[in-house]
């Protein structure tokens, strides 16, 4: 028993690691994309980022325990619904499962979102993400230890009970976080014909997540636009900075071509879950 404690302790671990790993280059390589592609957004944010970077590695941490833990029965054979062998399963359900995953994780994500707007939730947590102001590349995984527990479970609790071939699930892994960051950046890095498009109406991208960082409300999808449009929360795109007041009095920001405008944090927590 003890022996297979440290095992999966270690398992737990080396997870954590990747995890964390994965967020730093992965951010990272935004961040640097940012830095060419739209020089000064980020300027004089640097305490912001690295408030940013202290909070996900802490869900970082978070979210990697019950994911190696998961990991760790697969590799032993001792109960998860992973699989190796493609042709275990009907060749369709090879492409299925990863949409079943990501509709459950959609669905989750959308009511946990909008739970986390309610005011007592919001100043409980789910205020630590609305700190950034602009959202950057950095702010992915940038939760309070509560919000990083009420979404780390998921995908680990699907993989113990809905098959799923390890390679989809790591293109799960990846679409986690893509949208993730790339919808956190402050700016739109998708073709406008792709965002203005129907892909764009079925889709979120930066252009519609930034929104609900600058309203405080609306847009509480994470992948799809479906629950927006259906309970009528749709409050449509941003247009980074055209509208916004001015941000200076926020960490001593500027207007300028590096800035996009977010309203300072006091504002926005009072106007939290409106």
């Amino acid at each position: 028993m003890s022996d297979t404690l440290v095992a999966m302790g270690v398992a737990a671990c080396a997870t954590v690691m990747i995890v964390w790993l994965r967020y730093l280059l992965v951010s990272g390589f935004f961040a640097f994309v940012t830095r060419r592609k739209r020089p000064g957004l980020y300027d004089r944010m640097a305490v912001q980022i690295r408030m940013e970077i202290m909070w996900s590695t802490l869900s970082a941490v978070i979210y990697g325990l019950p994911a190696g833990v998961v990991l760790w029965l697969w590799a032993s054979g001792t109960g998860s619904a992973i699989y190796l062998d493609a042709a275990e399963y009907p060749w369709w359900w090879l492409v299925a499962a990863p949409i079943v995953y990501l509709l459950i994780h959609d669905a989750w994500f959308y009511w946990s979102h909008r739970l986390m707007h309610v005011p007592a939730v919001y100043r409980a947590c789910h205020y630590v993400h609305h700190r950034s102001h602009p959202p950057t590349a950095w702010a992915a995984m940038s939760f309070h230890w509560t919000e990083a527990l009420s979404g780390a479970w998921l995908i680990p609790v699907l993989a113990l009970f809905i098959p799923i071939h390890v390679g989809a699930l790591g293109f799960v892994m990846a679409v986690m976080t893509l949208f993730g960051v790339t919808n956190h950046m402050g700016w739109e890095i998708w073709p406008r014909w792709m965002v203005h498009g129907r892909l764009g109406g079925l889709i979120i991208t930066a252009t519609h997540h930034d929104n609900h960082h600058r309203k405080n409300k609306g847009n509480y999808g994470l992948y799809f636009r479906f629950w927006d449009r259906l309970c009528g929360t749709d409050v449509g795109f941003s247009r980074f900075g055209a509208d916004r007041p001015d941000r200076r009095r926020h960490e001593g920001r500027g207007t300028g071509p590096g800035t996009s405008g977010h309203v300072a944090v006091d504002d926005n927590d009072r106007r939290a879950a409106q």
